[in-house]
C-alpha cells in the first residue's frame, strides 16, 4: 500500500446529496467484509460501493499495475472514469495525486513497448525487445520501399541490421546501460559497494533503491521481489543467507544487458 492512506476515520456518503443513487443492499466491492457505516449508492455499471470499499479496490488495481479503473464484479468490464472514481470514493486530495501519478506511470509500463514513428509519428508497436531496428508499415507503404527506424534515438536506421546496441546515428546509446555503468555505489543494509540504480531482473525496469535498511525491493512494473544487492531472487537470497547483511555471493557486478520481460 502506498504511504498515503487513507484516514482512520471512515469515509461516508451524505445521505442527502442529491447525485448519488442511494440503495439498500450489500457493497459489491466489500471482498473482505469490513462492514462499512456508508450508505451504498451506485456506480455507472449498476454495482453498489461505499467510498472505503471503492478506494480499496482501486489501490488494489493501481498495485496490479492497471492504468484503467474496471468494476471488480463477475462479468463486468464496464471501466469508471477517473472523475466518478474521484466522486464516489470521496478522494482526499492526496488520494487524488497519489491515483493520477500512479495511473499515468501504469500507463507508460504498459505501452513501454510502444513508440511514434519519426516518419510519419504514427504509433509502432516494437515485436522484439531485443531489436532495436523496427520497421514501420505506414511509412514503408506510403515510400513503397522499407523504411527502418531506431528504437534507441527515433531517427531512421544507420549502419548494419544486426547491430543491438545501436545505429550509426550520431549519439545513438542505449541510455538505460549508461545509466547503470554510471550510477553512483551506495550503501545498503551495511553493505557497501552496490549500484545505487539496478535493472530489475525479471522485466529490465530501471529501480533506484529507497530504503536503504533493507536489502530486497518489489518492482512496481511486474512485482519480483529480489535482492538489490546479489540480484537472485529474495527467497533464494534469504535461504543462502539468512539474516545475515551479507549476500553469500555477493555483491553483484554492475549490469551491462537490460533483462527482457518473458511474459507468460
Amino acid at each position: 500500500m502506498d504511504s498515503n492512506e487513507s484516514a482512520l476515520q471512515e469515509k461516508c456518503y451524505d445521505p442527502g446529496d442529491p447525485t448519488l443513487r442511494f440503495v439498500d443492499g450489500e457493497d459489491h466491492l466489500d471482498f473482505l467484509c469490513e462492514g462499512f457505516k456508508s450508505p451504498r449508492a451506485l456506480m455507472s455499471c449498476g454495482h453498489a460501493v461505499t467510498p472505503m470499499s471503492l478506494t480499496a479496490w482501486c489501490r488494489v488495481l493501481l498495485h496490479q499495475g492497471k492504468s484503467r479503473f474496471v468494476c471488480g464484479q463477475p462479468n463486468c468490464n464496464v471501466e469508471w472514469s477517473f472523475e466518478e472514481v474521484c466522486k464516489m470514493a470521496l478522494l482526499t486530495r492526496e488520494e487524488k495525486k497519489y491515483f493520477k501519478e500512479t495511473l499515468a506511470l501504469n500507463y507508460y509500463l504498459e505501452n513501454i513497448d510502444t513508440k511514434p514513428c519519426p516518419g510519419c509519428t504514427s504509433s509502432v508497436v516494437r515485436k522484439s525487445r531485443s531489436n532495436l531496428r523496427v520497421r514501420c508499415k505506414a511509412c514503408t507503404a506510403t515510400r513503397e520501399q522499407p523504411y527502418d527506424f531506431c528504437w534507441q534515438c527515433l531517427r531512421e536506421w544507420k549502419g548494419p541490421r544486426t547491430r543491438s546496441d545501436r545505429c550509426d546515428n550520431d549519439g545513438c546509446c542505449n541510455l538505460s546501460l549508461e545509466t547503470l555503468k554510471t550510477c553512483p555505489d551506495v550503501v545498503i543494509f551495511g553493505v557497501t559497494g552496490c549500484p545505487s540504480i539496478r535493472a530489475c531482473p525479471t522485466c529490465g525496469s530501471l529501480l533506484e533503491h529507497s530504503k536503504l535498511h533493507c536489502k530486497n525491493i518489489v518492482c512496481p512494473r511486474c512485482s519480483a521481489r529480489f535482492c538489490f544487492v546479489c540480484l537472485k531472487p529474495s527467497v533464494e537470497c534469504y535461504q543462502r543467507s539468512r539474516s545475515s547483511p551479507h549476500c553469500s555471493s555477493g555483491v553483484a557486478p554492475r549490469q551491462t544487458s537490460i533483462p527482457v520481460w518473458k511474459r507468460k
